[in-house]
């Protein structure tokens, strides 16, 4: 099968969806498929603003349908609701091709954050992008009923993986983590004002608290917080290590749609504390973690859990699984009749 991805999300980004994307195409192509990814770095591009190192590209519905008929796909998915997203939304359409799209990303609570706007101008866009799709793909029963409650409701599961080879509990520590007074309570994901990273810093609980990542709230939360260790970003065998060195895993997000550095801790044997929101109340159990309003009850509880059960139920979480659920949500590319868009 022959699978065109557009994707405004990709390398060098660090993030989730790149993450998925990156798993995602791998696994497709180790399964015998042939896969496109249009991204930003096939087009001139202009830096994000607030998010210098997002890049933007620069074309219309003509560049990228140039690069999607050349390939001649079987199927076309549009990861991403930026511009590459909507110019690959406005060749399909206009030739009457189906396509699936997929929600990754809370888009309208995180720009209601950071420019005061209300989320519900830009839910206005999110819904107009993404009724005329076959399917919207949503990685838990959480985003289901989030876009239901936009009246979008054709959603398919595509769940999420973990590198089990990499994220395991055996092998090395991080000498920059393992050496601090306990218990060492870990974030690990980008330093932004979305991510609710504040409300980490500020609990009580006894021990150090580390920020590993990078992102443009980083140098403001690290003078804010002189006792929190901001190390910086980790990759690879270096992250697994990172895990590995936590006695608790916290995410303090109140928006992600499902947290893949949490399955990644559990695989290390970490065990997870969160705020009840989308992510942790699909991913999470009660014996691997710890879900509470106040995150200093939760830290305190999933302290108690055993490692070896948050590496054996991380275990169920397999990029093969994902990519086979991305396979079966795909829609034919054949002209059909389209609903309004």
């Amino acid at each position: 099968m022959r699978i065109a991805i557009v994707t405004d999300a990709w390398q060098p980004q660090v993030n989730g969806v790149v993450r998925t994307l990156t798993a995602t195409k791998a696994e497709l192509e180790a399964m015998g498929h042939e896969v496109l990814v249009v991204s930003p770095d096939r087009f001139a591009t202009l830096p994000c603003p607030t998010y210098p190192e997002i890049r933007l590209a620069l074309t219309g519905r003509g560049g990228v349908g140039r690069l999607i008929r050349a390939f001649d796909p079987d199927a076309i998915h549009i990861s991403t609701e930026g511009p590459l997203g909507l110019a690959a939304r406005r060749w399909c359409l206009s030739r009457s091709l189906r396509f699936t799209t997929a929600y990754h990303t809370q888009f309208p609570d995180y720009l209601a954050k950071r420019t005061g706007v209300s989320a519900e101008v830009f839910w206005r866009y999110i819904r107009w992008f993404h009724r005329p799709a076959e399917a919207i793909l949503a990685s838990t029963a959480s985003v289901d009923t989030v876009l239901g409650a936009q009246g979008l409701h054709h959603t398919r599961r595509w769940g999420r993986g973990v590198d089990l080879s990499l994220f395991t509990p055996d092998g090395t520590h991080d000498p920059a983590i393992a050496g601090l007074p306990g218990p060492v309570q870990l974030y690990v994901g980008r330093v932004a004002v979305e991510k609710n990273i504040e409300g980490f810093l500020t609990t009580n609980h006894p021990g150090t608290k580390v920020v590993v990542g990078d992102g443009p709230a980083r140098e403001a939360l690290a003078a804010r917080y002189p006792a929190a260790h901001f190390v910086g970003p980790r990759f690879g065998p270096a992250l697994a290590a990172a895990y590995r060195s936590a006695d608790v895993f916290v995410f303090p997000s109140r928006t992600d749609t499902f947290g893949l550095v949490m399955i990644e801790a559990l695989a290390c044997g970490t065990p997870v504390a969160a705020r009840p929101a989308p992510g942790p109340v699909d991913v999470l159990s009660d014996d691997v973690g710890a879900i509470d309003e106040t995150l200093d009850v939760a830290i305190a509880a999933a302290l108690d859990r055993d490692r070896a059960a948050c590496t054996a139920y991380a275990r169920r979480f397999t990029w093969t699984a994902s990519a086979t659920q991305f396979l079966d949500a795909l829609a034919p590319i054949r002209p059909v009749a389209r609903r309004a868009a």
